[in-house]
């Protein structure tokens, strides 16, 4: 069983203090990280060898942006699916998600390794099951966006394993994680429960390399590993209570950066936690998984 992957201890990189940091994902053409604060409405980036900072406004609450091959981003606003060029900083609506839901927003998102975007809708409220998981995929020059499974508060942490057999994700009330079967073409199948957490509530979810899941714990203050069986293996403790999600990065794939949230805590917690809102980061023996790109057409122009 794998053991001890830090390499170093978490430390904060970016004290940007967020409302909501969220969704870190790496662009390897630009060697960043790009994530999002969902209530600050606003995207981020840090470039680790010179430690620049950019931030550009968002029109509303963006949940996840992934990189796509053109250079630009496919993001999840509240209201659907925009591309951002972070070049001009312009946002472009492409296809609403939900539209006869106003209640809902767009929620956590992934890219697997054949290009297939997964995400989640949320009811804002988090009270109604109204979130869905969705995928997406793009032909002839449109995105087509179908419904894969229902009945979610708050969906969280769409990742697949390394051989793309194995989609995971989160109902973050129900402290409950989720494994289905990916089919040909990306079909779902044979849902299950994966695990259950007791101390803190399943955020967004990373899988490296070995298969292991790397659990972002909101209220828990840590990264929770569970190895591909379900089995628990060393939680890495943070010095923030609100850890949102996990994503590896760096020319190796061995740094991990973690994105972490104030939304929620009292003054007394964050005068006690007051890193919380910063991107941390630390080093891993265990290398993540190389991040996809979503397969844009060129036609669709900003």
């Amino acid at each position: 069983m794998l053991k001890g992957p830090i390499c170093g201890a978490p430390r904060c990189v970016w004290d940007l203090r967020a409302t909501l940091g969220e969704g870190p994902v790496w662009a390897e053409t630009e060697q960043a990280l790009y994530f999002v604060d969902i209530v600050g409405r606003a995207i981020h980036r840090y470039r680790p060898e010179s430690g620049e900072t950019t931030s550009w406004d968002a029109p509303d609450r963006p949940g996840f942006l992934v990189p796509s091959n053109d250079g630009t981003f496919l993001c999840g606003l509240k209201d659907g699916l925009h591309r951002f060029d972070p070049a001009s900083g312009r946002f472009s609506l492409d296809t609403l998600v939900e539209p006869e839901l106003p209640g809902n927003r767009i929620n956590d998102g992934h890219v697997d390794a054949a290009g297939r975007l997964w995400f989640g809708t949320m009811h804002d409220a988090e009270t109604e099951p109204t979130g869905s998981l969705y995928s997406v995929t793009q032909a002839g020059g449109s995105l087509h966006i179908h419904r894969e499974d229902e009945g979610y508060i708050v969906s969280n942490g769409p990742a697949l394993s390394p051989d793309g057999r194995v989609l995971y994700h989160n109902h973050s009330p129900a402290q409950v994680v989720y494994a289905f079967d990916v089919g040909d073409g990306g079909m779902l199948s044979n849902r299950r429960v994966f695990a259950t957490l007791d101390d803190g509530y399943p955020d967004g979810i990373a899988v490296d390399s070995a298969g292991f899941l790397w659990i972002g714990v909101w209220g828990g203050g840590r990264i929770e590993r569970l190895a591909p069986d379900g089995t628990p293996v060393d939680p890495i403790p943070l010095p923030a209570r609100n850890v949102t999600k996990v994503a590896f990065g760096g020319p190796d794939y061995r740094t991990v950066f973690v994105t972490t949230a104030r939304n929620g805590l009292s003054p007394e917690q964050l005068q006690a936690e007051p890193l919380t809102g910063g991107l941390f980061s630390f080093g891993s023996s265990i290398p993540g998984q190389r991040q996809a790109v979503f397969p844009l057409s060129r036609s669709l122009i900003l």
